[in-house]
């Protein structure tokens, strides 16, 4: 029969071991986060080639940190280690997308399914900060093309019916991509007409010179050419 020393001695080994799993996953979630930002910033400044090397640097990371935790399923399905997978998948979704590559799915990527789609909204709304810098240099038909991902996301997403619990709070992540998409979608409409208004001032401009050749006369000022005044 096993003393009272021994039992409370074996559960105090169990915590700390726990314990010790929980700092080294802390500390592999903190980096993995990190160098999914920078992924993630890398492939914005279409810096594909800095972006690759960052996101194999985060699935190095990703491996870590699953294998760290599988003896202690509790801490991998954790809040900050769902999190730091979320935020892998997020990245390389936002890399592909931009890239013009396939997407990567849950399994390829080695997160789950909650993780990967919450990883997958928050990547349609990055899209956003995408479709803005196309808009700046003139490329509205990317931005159109990459609204159109955002809305066949959001649109996907919102079937999704489960509880919370299940699905790591994706209802929430989905109604934050739809004020995204909102607000894009009005951003990109702007744009748009912007672009057709500049148009028709273009072709009016060009139909004017056209009239102006064949009719060199027609536009002189009139109050050149009036009666003068009376006496």
């Amino acid at each position: 029969m096993n003393s009272i020393d021994t039992v409370v001695a074996a559960a105090i080994a169990q915590i700390e071991a726990c314990h010790a799993a929980r700092e080294q996953a802390l500390t592999l979630a903190r980096a993995l986060t990190r160098q999914c930002a920078n992924t993630i910033r890398a492939a914005h400044r279409r810096d594909f080639a800095e972006a690759a090397a960052l996101l194999a640097e985060a699935g190095a990371s990703a491996r870590a940190l699953r294998e760290s935790l599988a003896r202690h399923p509790d801490l991998l399905y954790a809040g900050y280690s769902q999190d730091a997978l979320k935020e892998y998948a997020e990245a390389a979704l936002v890399y592909a997308f931009l890239r013009g590559d396939p997407p990567p799915d849950a399994e390829s990527l080695g997160v789950d399914a909650a993780a990967y789609l919450n990883g997958l909204a928050e990547a349609a709304s990055e899209l956003r900060r995408a479709v803005l810098d196309n808009l700046r240099t003139g490329a509205t038909a990317r931005g159109v093309e990459l609204l159109s991902m955002m809305e066949d996301i959001y649109s996907l997403l919102i079937t999704v019916d489960y509880p919370e619990a299940v699905t790591g709070g994706l209802r929430r992540t989905t109604d934050a991509l739809r004020a995204v998409l909102e607000r894009t979608r009005g951003d990109v409409t702007a744009a748009i007409r912007q672009d057709q208004l500049i148009a028709a001032l273009e072709a009016f401009e060009r139909r004017l010179d056209q009239h102006v050749a064949a009719n060199p006369g027609s536009l002189r000022n009139p109050l050149s050419s009036g009666p003068s005044g009376g006496s």
